[in-house]
This record gives structure tokens, C-alpha cells and sequence, in this order.
């Protein structure tokens, strides 16, 4: 196990009606940005019981934030930020809305370009505090230090990590996410297991705690992402998912760990050009990652198998290891995500720029480093 600093300071408010608790914990700040994105949070009450906690306040609205947050919406951000003098934002929704919040938050103190942040000609020396109400459970921005961001000019999609971006507090109801529709939740279920993975597939020795871990996580959405979907209103489900997908990317299963989030930075290539949402893109790729790999260590994809998917460790390596892969396609199926870009009308014209753009600052991964041709490879077998 490597050393490592632990550091998790966002405070979690998880259950029902916690957002009676929203009041205490914005009466430090006076100005603030109230960032959101389509139309179900009024729907659904969030956004008067929001509206209700600002009513003391001078509150400024960001709306209209879309999946694959676009680099035009921080920027706007940032000038609703900078000429009304904001001194805290407020992110309601999912990922999206909490990415695009947090890069705001990064912008406001950047004297130049916001991009330079993604594209590491700078770093984040200074950011605006930020609190989050969550209504999808998927990508665990709510509670780790990430975001992702779309440049719609350039057809990338980048990331910049710091602690100054890590939520001060994040209100989790899972009450919020019973109208979320079919497919997104789908695709949240999948997302949460693909940022597993991506921390499970891991070449440190002597991590069993984190694996152990992991494996609950994964085991969580095994049982519960079909119900999920069948019973919307379950409430004990909506909490382990929800749970789950905070847990997955807070950074706990990858202490002590290098991890390997190469799938996601291709599916970020993918997502860029084509507006996939994220989690179908995993779905698609992730299986395929797996296969392109499993021989760099396939003892640890014999492990997954039988401690994940129950398979008996029974036979030869690698048939153990194709079948655990074939489970995790096969649950991903049954939650109605294609399995080929060719079902989401993505072909192989784009495939170079993809895998191009996915290699820009060198080779990804650690389980297994993939240059340019390897990328080439994951997409043509997904295709």
C-alpha cells in the first residue's frame, strides 16, 4: 500500500427533508450563485424550497446547465460571479451542475482564461466556497475535489482537481432522485461502478481493504440498480445508490492506491464530440477496456469474478476472467445500455481524432499504459 494524506471535509447531510438544514448552512455568506440546470427541480419542489432558504439572501440564478457542462456556462458563471460580487455558490442537480459550479468557483480567481486551468498551464490557487444539493446519484462531485468540463469550440473534455473545490457541505436526499427518468438512472448506476473499477483495476500490492470495499460498492449495484429502475420509489434503494455513488469517487477506495481512470478519459473524447451521456459511454467501453487488459494482470480479474460475480475459481485463468467480464456486460444489458457505439449512431469516422485527443498529455492508464494505438484499439472493439 502507498502513503497517503486523507482528507474528506465536505459535510454529507444524507436523508430525508435534510434540506430544512440549507439555511444554517449559508448564513456566513450574503451574495450567492443559485446554479441549476433544466426544468425537473421545479417540477419536483426543490427549486421553492431552495428559493425559500435564499429569501434573506441577494441570490443571483445560473440556469440552463446541460449534461457534458459546456465551457460557455462557467464562463457565464464567472461573470455573474465577478460583476455581482458572489461570495459562495449554490450547485442543485447532478454532476453536471456541481462540475460547472466548481470550475466557476476555480475561474472567478484566475486572471486569464478559465481553459488554461484544463489544459494545465495553471493551477487553482483560489476558489469560491460551494455547497451542493444532489438530484442524480452518479459521479460523486458532491464530495471530491474534480471536475469535468466540455470546451464546445474545441471538442474536449478535461478535468482539473484541486482540494480548494471540494464541496463545504453536500445535502443528499435520496427522496430527489425518485424522478430522475429510466435511462439516466441507469446510466448513473453505471457510472458509479465504472469509477469502482477504475480504482479496483490496480497494480499496488497489499490494498485488501480497499478492494474488499470496493467489491460492496460494486455488490451494492448489482442488487439495487434493478430495483432502482423497476421501483422508483424505493426508498431503500434510492439510499444505497445514492450512497454508493458518493462513496465510489470521495477518494476512499483509492487511498493507498494509484487507480486507472483511462476509460474515462476516452469516453471524455467520445462524450466531447458526440454529447453521449457519460454513463452510456462507459457501458459501452468499459467491458472492452476490460478485455484489452486482463492479461496484464489476470489474477486480479479472476478475483473480481469470483468475489464480485460469484463465479466459482474453478478452471482455467482466463475463462474465469472472460466470464466475469461477460457477467459485468451482461448487467449492464439488463439495464437497457447498449453495448456498441453503433447503437448510439457513433462510428469509427471520428476514431483518430478520439483517440488523439485522449492521449494529448502521454499515455493513460497504470494497469495497463495506452498510447495512441491502444485507445484505437478499445474503440474498434467497441464499435
Amino acid at each position: 500500500m502507498l502513503n497517503f494524506n486523507y482528507l474528506i471535509p465536505t459535510e454529507i447531510l444524507f436523508g430525508k427533508e435534510q434540506i430544512s438544514n440549507l439555511e444554517s448552512k449559508i448564513e456566513d455568506y450574503n451574495r450567492i450563485l443559485f446554479a441549476w440546470g433544466g426544468g425537473s427541480i421545479k417540477k419536483n419542489g426543490i427549486y421553492e424550497k431552495v428559493i425559500d432558504s435564499l429569501k434573506n439572501k441577494t441570490y443571483f440564478e445560473l440556469s440552463g446547465i446541460k449534461p457534458n457542462p459546456r465551457l460557455s456556462s462557467v464562463k457565464k458563471g464567472i461573470r455573474i460571479c465577478t460583476e455581482d460580487d458572489v461570495d459562495f455558490i449554490l450547485a442543485v442537480g447532478g454532476g453536471s451542475v456541481i462540475d460547472c459550479s466548481k470550475a466557476i468557483a476555480a475561474g472567478v480567481y484566475y486572471p486569464d482564461d478559465v481553459w488554461d486551468l484544463f489544459m494545465r498551464k495553471a493551477t487553482v490557487e483560489k476558489a469560491l466556497p460551494i455547497g451542493t444539493i444532489l438530484t442524480l446519484a452518479a459521479t460523486a462531485s458532491e464530495i471530491n475535489a474534480s471536475a469535468v468540463i466540455n470546451n464546445e469550440e474545441t471538442q474536449q473534455k478535461l478535468s482539473i482537481t484541486s482540494n480548494l473545490l471540494r464541496p463545504k457541505f453536500s445535502i443528499l436526499d435520496p427522496t430527489y432522485t425518485m424522478t430522475v427518468p429510466r435511462a439516466h438512472t441507469a446510466a448513473g448506476v453505471v457510472d458509479i461502478m465504472s469509477h469502482v473499477f477504475e480504482q479496483y483495476f490496480d497494480t499496488t500490492k497489499g490494498t485488501y481493504l480497499q478492494d474488499r470495499l470496493a467489491e460492496g460498492i460494486l455488490k451494492t449495484c448489482i442488487k439495487y440498480g434493478p430495483i432502482v429502475l423497476e421501483n422508483p420509489d424505493d426508498y431503500e434503494a434510492r439510499a444505497n445508490v445514492m450512497w454508493a455513488g458518493s462513496l465510489a469517487l470521495s477518494g476512499l477506495l483509492s487511498f493507498g492506491k494509484k487507480g486507472d481512470f483511462a476509460t474515462h478519459k476516452i469516453e471524455h473524447e467520445v462524450s466531447a464530440i458526440y454529447d453521449l451521456t457519460h454513463g452510456i459511454g462507459m457501458a459501452i467501453l468499459f467491458p472492452n477496456w476490460m478485455k484489452y487488459v486482463m492479461h496484464e494482470n489476470i489474477d486480479k480479474f479472476v478475483e473480481f469474478a469470483h468475489n464480485v460475480w460469484d463465479i466459482p475459481n474453478m478452471g482455467e485463468k482466463k475463462d474465469i476472467a472472460n466470464l466475469g467480464i461477460q457477467k459485468t456486460r451482461e448487467f449492464f444489458s439488463s439495464l437497457d445500455m447498449p453495448t456498441t457505439f453503433f447503437q448510439v449512431n457513433i462510428s469509427y469516422e471520428k476514431y483518430e481524432e478520439m483517440a488523439t485527443k485522449a492521449v494529448y498529455f502521454g499515455e493513460i492508464g497504470s494497469f495497463k499504459k495506452l498510447k495512441k494505438e491502444d485507445v484505437l484499439e478499445i474503440l474498434k472493439l467497441s464499435l
